[in-house]
């Protein structure tokens, strides 16, 4: 059984709650975030930052350290509740960072927290 901890990222969703001008250029967005996750203090075995549309530009898809990041071939939310199953289905811990509440209902027994949540440990 595996005992490991996956922190599951809605790129789009975290990078889109701060009006910082993201929607200007959002492979930069995603590429700093990504940056700040490399370097991020956490207690997550792994973090899976899923990117989607024009984000998916600004990093590549692959592992970088702890942090794998999945380009979505559909929609985020979609590519999201895949990580998180398979997170799941492996026996380890999985919390979900969105503030998407249909996402959120339907990527159980995953625990979600909010983009502020995770913004405010970067």
């Amino acid at each position: 059984m595996d005992t490991r901890s996956f922190l599951v990222v809605d790129g789009a969703n975290v990078v889109g709650s701060v009006p910082d001008g993201w929607w200007k250029d959002r492979a930069g967005a995603a590429r700093r975030l990504h940056e700040r996750l490399l370097v991020a203090d956490t207690s997550y075995d792994e973090i899976v930052l899923v990117l989607e549309g024009q984000a998916k530009a600004g990093v590549r898809a692959g592992r970088d350290g702890h942090v794998r990041t999945v380009h979505a071939a559909r929609d985020g939310d979609a590519e999201i509740r895949e990580q998180a199953r398979r997170a799941g289905e492996a026996g380890g811990h999985v919390v979900v960072v969105t503030a998407d509440r249909a996402l959120a209902a339907n990527v159980s027994p995953a625990q979600v927290l909010s983009p502020s949540w995770l913004l405010d440990r970067l």
